[in-house]
């Protein structure tokens, strides 16, 4: 995803100017270490659960203020450095826009992905 790109995109929606006053953006990215032990990751396979992203996606358009919201999860095996998940969320003030990318995204890296770290001499 083209992050600027997909701002741009969401901004040509009818009602963009009159109802957004904040987008927040998230983009993931692989680290070269694992979170678990610090140890040292050569690569992470992800597999996200597309339908349980849309699910979420609608759930939280739902909130007070939202706008829209855009999410991109990679499948496959990824390095460190890579990009992994991107989600966007625009709405109208920051106590509505902030807790909703906050909640979402635990939500999304608890339910809807599944990762597997590939260690360094695996």
């Amino acid at each position: 995803m083209d992050i600027s790109k997909a701002i741009a995109q969401m901004k040509k929606r009818p009602g963009f100017a009159e109802n957004v006053g904040m987008v927040l953006v998230h983009n993931g990215v692989v680290r070269a270490w694992s979170r678990a032990d610090k140890s040292e990751v050569v690569a992470l396979e992800v597999c996200p659960d597309q339908r349980l992203l849309q699910d979420l996606r609608e759930e939280y358009l739902k909130r007070p203020g939202i706008f829209d919201i855009e999410i991109m999860a990679k499948h496959g095996r990824f390095q460190p450095g890579d990009d992994l998940l991107f989600i966007i969320v625009a709405g109208d003030i920051r106590e509505n826009v902030k807790p909703v990318l906050s909640e979402l995204l635990d939500r999304i890296k608890s339910e809807a992905l599944t990762k597997r770290e590939i260690r360094a001499g695996e």
